[in-house]
């Protein structure tokens, strides 16, 4: 951006956990001026802002008209609506993941925002944390992979399964490995309230035989998140999300220093980066998650919890 451009003014739909860290990052952006939140709980957008600056919005109408670019980060049940509003106003949305409730409400924001030339991007931030390692580079073909992501019982993002809330951020990285949908699918629920999925297990085979096996639980004792790689070379990586460290034990070309990259270190904040980048210029290259990126995760996450017995959301 030059000295004569002016910043990008930015908004933030929900003033809850992940909303005050897309405020952060926006106020903390040159590229970027942080106008200010909306939240159906004015309490919730008042302490935000006094956190961060900007203004407390009465409505999303107003806090559309107000800005360039707008992050949603309000419970998944909402993002559609959210979402939907700023990308028919011709404005750039960064939504948490999912990308919405139902795939139907996603095949809409990706017609949407490619029909009116938009950029729609979702926030799967753990893609970051992967390419500091090298692992989205020029790599032997994929054989195995096994991913557990367990956390420990939370208040937060109560209407979506574990499917949605955690076990997404592996969905995503398998998908971006695979470059392809998985051909098969099993899945069991292992903890449940009321047919909600906390704990599930899942099975995936992959056209050109990749082998994937995912778990995840919000009903753990502690959290561990680890994915285990296992290459046709015989090479195998192992990635501990928690601890930023990996285990090489062949000869692949990985970054033994990633954690020290920025990207790594602060992967939503590389996330928000990115998504500026992509308003500012949409041909700079991003490893991050565009709209039908974030469709394809939905639609897998959707027919895991589907296998499993598990309703998608709370009605």
């Amino acid at each position: 951006m030059s000295k004569t451009d002016k910043p990008l003014r930015a908004g933030v739909v929900g003033a809850g956990v992940f909303g005050g860290f897309h405020a952060s990052k926006y106020a903390a952006e040159p590229r970027a001026e942080f106008i200010g939140v909306f939240d159906p709980v004015a309490d919730h957008a008042r302490a935000l802002c006094e956190r961060h600056g900007g203004t407390p919005f009465e409505s999303l109408h107003a806090l559309i008209e107000a800005v360039d670019i707008l992050t949603v980060a309000s419970p998944a049940m909402f993002h559609h609506d959210a979402a939907h509003r700023a990308l028919q106003a011709g404005k750039a949305v960064l939504v948490e993941k999912p990308i919405a409730a139902t795939v139907e409400e996603g095949e809409d924001l990706v017609s949407l925002a490619e029909a009116n030339g938009v950029v729609l991007q979702v926030g799967h931030q753990e893609r970051f944390v992967f390419d500091a390692m090298g692992l989205f580079g020029d790599l032997p073909r994929l054989d195995t992979l096994h991913a557990r992501r367990m956390g420990t019982p939370s208040a937060r993002n109560l209407d979506v399964s574990v499917t949605l809330d955690l076990l997404i951020h592996d969905i995503d990285l398998v998908l971006a490995l695979a470059g392809a949908a998985p051909e098969r699918i099993e899945a069991q629920m292992m903890a449940d309230r009321g047919g909600l999925a906390d704990h599930v297990y899942a099975t995936l085979d992959f056209p050109g035989g990749l082998k994937v096996t995912l778990e995840s639980s919000r009903v753990a004792e502690a959290r561990d998140r680890v994915m285990l790689m296992g290459y046709a070379s015989g090479d195998q990586v192992e990635v501990d999300f928690l601890n930023k460290r990996f285990a090489n034990e062949g000869k692949l070309h990985l970054d033994p220093d990633f954690a020290e990259a920025p990207q790594a270190k602060d992967s939503l904040g590389a996330n928000v980066s990115a998504f500026i980048d992509a308003v500012l210029d949409p041909k700079a290259r991003s490893v991050a998650a565009t709209g039908r990126d974030g469709l394809r995760a939905l639609e897998t996450a959707l027919k895991i919890d589907a296998a499993a017995g598990s309703h998608s959301r709370l009605e």
